[in-house]
């Protein structure tokens, strides 16, 4: 069984040839960008399979107009830009790209870590202004990393991928989640309730999904519960933190910084965010290696020909709407 595909924005390889070598037609759109939703619903018509991104808006109109698709493929971990429960009762399959991106995030994670405690960003700024005087006892001092305590926000695959890379850092460890990890406790990291890991960590490093329940996640509240001297780290959902309370608390001195690699309304940034030198910001770069990419798009495509080919897909966010609509 073959079917008519669209790929939503230029994507590595190997998936456009992994797909073309299955479907009776591949549409991949040239435009390197989101698409809006008014752009999803004219563009989603007649195909069997859609390969789309983190970022394109998948609501429950963009789903109705899909008509018979049988299969939104996100290439990324999360799915929360999909209206999962309405593609359910359209019996649409909903897939993503679990387990990928582990390494390169938790290597981001650590990048962020001793970019923004010892000042990198402002050296590399410094050096190429002309503004180095020379070495001076008082010049640019930042925080200390060894020996510092970690507190993980999330126990899963990226908190646990952090926490090893600690070790050789020599920090106590503390994580705070629904539930215990057997892992994170392997590396002698102890579970605290949120706000005790808060107010005693010199690090908070973010690994949760984004859901109503962690949505501002991290407030203005949370934040006022951290050390003038500690600084948080976000390569998880942009939403997870209140990001006009983050400018208020980092242009006051209520924490000593941040690094942030995801935002609250991407690609836009809160007003203020700019302007505060004791943030490090990048593009959304967790997944941003060539390996890294490459799997999430091999992952994709696999997904989408399992389907094409009457297969249950190997990573179904939605199991009831194959029940549903495609009996296996």
């Amino acid at each position: 069984m073959a079917g008519r595909v669209l790929i939503t924005r230029p994507i590595p390889e190997p998936a456009p040839t992994l797909i073309a070598g299955v479907a009776d037609r591949v549409v991949a759109s040239s435009e390197d960008r989101p698409l809006s939703v008014e752009e999803l619903r004219d563009r989603v018509g007649g195909f069997d399979a859609v390969l789309c991104m983190l970022h394109d808006p998948v609501d429950a109109s963009v789903l109705v107009a899909a008509g018979g698709c049988k299969v939104f493929a996100n290439m990324a971990v999360g799915f929360n830009n999909i209206d999962v429960a309405e593609a359910t009762r359209l019996g649409i399959l909903v897939t993503n790209t679990p387990g990928v991106l582990t390494e390169a995030t938790a290597d981001l994670a650590w990048a962020l870590i001793l970019a923004v405690s010892r000042r990198v960003a402002d050296g590399d700024r410094e050096m190429r202004a002309g503004r180095f005087p020379g070495w001076g006892p008082n010049y640019m001092l930042g925080g200390d990393v060894t020996g510092r305590t970690l507190g993980l926000v999330g126990p899963g695959r990226i908190a646990t991928a952090v926490a090893e890379r600690a070790v050789g850092f020599k920090m106590p460890l503390v994580y705070s989640g629904r539930r215990e990890s057997p892992a994170l406790d392997a590396l002698g990291a102890r579970r605290v309730e949120l706000d005790a890991l808060l107010a005693g960590s010199d690090f908070v490093s973010l690994h949760v999904p984004l859901t109503a329940e962690t949505t501002h996640l991290i407030d203005a509240r949370a934040l006022g519960l951290m050390k003038p001297t500690a600084y948080l780290i976000n390569t998880a959902r942009g939403p997870v933190v209140d990001e006009a309370a983050l400018v208020r608390v980092l242009k006051s001195g209520g924490i000593a910084g941040a690094g942030l690699d995801v935002y609250e309304r991407e690609p836009a940034m809160a007003d203020g965010l700019a302007d505060c030198e004791n943030a490090v910001l990048l593009p959304h770069l967790g997944s941003a290696t060539f390996q890294t990419r490459s799997n999430m798009s091999r992952i994709a495509a696999e997904n989408v020909i399992a389907v094409l080919e009457g297969r249950r897909p190997p990573n179904l966010v939605n199991p009831d709407a194959w029940r549903g609509a495609l009996p296996g």
